[in-house]
């Protein structure tokens, strides 16, 4: 006995599968803040700075920045609502509220 089961185009299922609450959803997003958090920094400390700030992960809307010295962290803390308010604005939603450094 042959039993046809439909199949789910593999699109709708990667689509429902990120839509839902859950952690390849939250992974996408951290992914995404991290890579507006690179172009933020590079747009908002200029192309000197920025490398010497890098992005490690996304956790309880709290991004953490590995920051080569403690006068890059300052910049950043100076520039952080500009920064945050960057990332954002590209996610379309508020998936960051602030910004913490190491240095």
């Amino acid at each position: 006995i042959l039993i046809f089961m439909p199949l789910t185009p593999i699109g709708d299922a990667l689509s429902r599968r990120l839509n839902s609450k859950g952690t390849l959803r939250d992974q996408v997003t951290a992914a995404q803040v991290l890579e507006h958090a690179q172009t933020a920094l590079t747009e908002l400390l200029g192309v000197e700075l920025a490398p010497q700030a890098k992005p490690l992960f996304l956790k309880n809307r709290t991004l953490t920045v590995n920051c080569s010295s403690s006068a890059v962290a300052q910049e950043i803390r100076l520039k952080q609502s500009q920064i945050v308010d960057h990332i954002n604005l590209k996610l379309g939603g508020k998936e960051v509220d602030r910004i913490r450094y190491l240095a």
